[in-house]
Formats: C-alpha cells, structure tokens, sequence
C-alpha cells in the first residue's frame, strides 16, 4: 500500500515539474505579433493622500435604465428621460433612466463604443469592430470611413461631433490591434493610436494626430477651440488646438494621471470628466523598460486573468488642467470599470464596459474642491 501511494506521489510531482516546465516554455516561447517598446513612465501619484486620495464617493451612485444591458460602455442623452447606449452584442439601445424601458434602436454588426449625436438626427458611431459608423433613427446603418491615410483602423474608439455638424473628431486606439486586444497594446507601447476627423461633406478622413499611446476618449473643449483625446497607455489627456494663434499645434491637457484614462466629456461650461478604468499597476510601472518581460506578461495574460483593479474611479477636471472633483469607490461590488462620465443637469452619469445597468450620482457628492497645483 505505501508503494503504491509513493508512486502515485512519484507521478503526480512529475506531472506538475512537466506542466510547470511546459508553463514555463509557453511564456518564453509561444510566438506574440508583438514588439514592446521601452519607455520610461512617470512615477505613479500616490492614492493615500492629495488630490486622488481614496474615498468612497462614487458608492452614493445609483443604477438606473434597464438591468440587463451587457457592457454599456458609453451613453449620450436622448430627451431628459433617457439614454441611448452601445452593448456587448452589437445593438444599441434607448433606456428610461427612471422606469428602466428599453427600446432596441438598431444593432451595428460590430461592437459600439463611443456615441455622439449629429444635428440632423443621426447617432454617430465609433464602433470597434466596423469603423465610424452613422445609425438613423429607423435604425439604418451607414459606414463613414474605416481608414485614413489608407491605414486600415483596428479600434475606433470614441466620437465627438461638433455643434455645426461639419466634422466628427474621433479616436482610433490602435492600427494594429483590433478590439479586445486593449490589453496587448498598452503592453506593446508602441504609440499607434490616432485622433482622426471626418468632414461630412465632403466624406474624406483626414489624420491629426498619430503616434498616440491607445487614443481613447474625445471631446471637444469650449468653443471647439481644440479638441481632447485620452492616451491610455500614457496616462494623460493630449489636446489638439482647432482655432487661433496655435491651430494645429498639441500640448498636454494634464499629464501623469492616476489610472488609464477611458472616455472623457466636456460639460459644456467649466469641466472635463474623465473615467478611469483602473488605477496604475505598479508592475505594468516597473515593466515599462524591459520589453521582453512585458511579453512575458502578454502571453501570461492569455492564460490568466488581467491584473486589473477593480476599482471605480472618475475625476473632474477645470479648464487649466487641474483636479477638482476626485470620484472612487475600492469597496466590493462597486460599479467598475467605470468607463463614460458625463454632466447633465443635477447629476453625473456613468457607463461601464463591464456592467449590466447604467448609473449616475448626485453631482453634489461630487464633492468639487479647490484646483489641484
């Protein structure tokens, strides 16, 4: 009987050395289309006290519309009582923010992510999977454009259609990889986003700004003097002047974010929202200058799940660039990711790539504080 059970033993630990040591190959070995780059990150701001200290302000949130949407990753208004959102399946939907209806407008074939309305009706759409896409309102689908400068666009990401209805500024994360590899290209680095936009006359593309770090959220800022776009994979907002002395000229909106900034709203007088999808991961940090270990990590993650914090987390930020409202919630089963955070009214409303509701916050708990330095 002890022989017997040594030599179970004896097979098992053999087992596991060969499942470790073909573990061990897969990580080192398995072929990656992926070339990460080095880079050196500013050193992460601290969440124990300042400006992004913890707080559980985003726990007074409520979720409101219907409570079955997979992935509601970005909503616009549609009339004071509800919203329009993009879902996990391809459709996009309209919701009763009180009454929790739900109306399925039309569906897109892809993945919508970033909504904006056009002044004639039409719901423009960056969808991740087809491009920048035009929906009416009977649900017919038009493709605007799937490229520009004749480089296909993997991960159109966010839209923003300014108040003339002339162009839609809009986001392309990545020309290299496609949606659901979000994760594959802030561990590549390799700066091949881009802020595009399309003029609606004259249907061309035109390509203002590339080598961005996973080009996310846009918006456009007051007067649509420039235009916002959200570099995940850098931890900061680029701004893109539109009009004046420096049209056509870039700086940075505000740099060394606390999380990987998602999709961004401009609130139309005084203040930029920003969603965080998570906070910073000290090793994605500590990995930046060694490229061959971030493909080690690329290829773990496809066997294990994403290192990432479940951590609800959104900021307002003033026309300077500096942090006013600081918005968290690290408590279980908080509304996380948060994805979209948009103003209206008396309240903040907030998306999500992850849940099945939508949901908003008094914009009183927001708790706006004096401008960060």
């Amino acid at each position: 009987m002890d022989k017997t059970r040594k030599s179970r033993a004896r097979i098992i630990k053999r087992l596991l050395q060969l499942l470790l040591l073909a573990l061990l190959i897969f990580l080192v070995a398995y072929p990656l289309p992926m070339e990460p780059v080095a880079w050196q990150p500013p050193q992460a701001p601290t969440l124990e006290n300042g400006p992004y200290a913890e707080n559980t302000r985003l726990k007074d949130l409520h979720r409101i519309g219907a409570p079955n949407l997979s992935g509601p990753e970005a909503l616009v208004f549609d009339g004071e009582q509800h919203l329009v959102t993009g879902l996990l399946d391809g459709r996009v939907v309209r919701t009763g923010i009180l009454d929790g209806s739900v109306q399925d407008i039309g569906h897109t074939g892809g993945r919508p992510l970033g909504l904006d309305w056009h002044p004639d009706g039409r719901l423009i759409i960056a969808d991740g999977k087809r491009g920048l896409l035009a929906m009416a309102r009977d649900g017919t689908v038009e493709t605007l454009t799937t490229q520009g400068n004749d480089l296909p666009m993997k991960f159109t990401d966010d839209v923003a259609v300014d108040r003339a209805g002339r162009h839609a500024y809009f986001s392309d994360a990545s020309s290299r990889w496609g949606y659901g590899q979000d994760g594959e290209a802030v561990l590549e680095h390799g700066g091949d986003g881009r802020l595009l936009r399309y003029d609606f006359k004259s249907k061309t593309t035109e390509v203002l700004l590339e080598g961005l770090q996973f080009a996310n959220g846009v918006t456009l800022g007051p007067d649509e003097a420039y235009v916002l776009v959200a570099e995940t994979g850098a931890y900061r907002i680029t701004r893109y002047w539109l009009a004046g002395k420096r049209a056509g000229t870039t700086d940075v909106f505000i740099d060394n974010l606390p999380g990987l900034p998602d999709n961004i709203r401009f609130n139309g007088r005084d203040r930029v929202w920003v969603a965080l999808f998570t906070p910073r991961n000290p090793l994605l940090d500590r990995l930046a200058g060694w490229p061959w270990l971030r493909k080690v990590a690329a290829r773990a993650m496809l066997i294990f799940p994403k290192p990432i914090d479940h951590h609800a987390m959104a900021l307002g930020i003033d026309l300077d660039g500096h942090v006013v409202a600081n918005l968290q919630d690290g408590s279980g089963g908080n509304y996380s990711p948060v994805t979209t955070i948009a103003e209206r009214g008396e309240w903040l409303y907030l998306g999500s790539l992850k849940q099945t509701q939508l949901a908003r916050l008094p914009l009183s708990k927001a708790a706006l504080a004096t401008p960060s330095p």
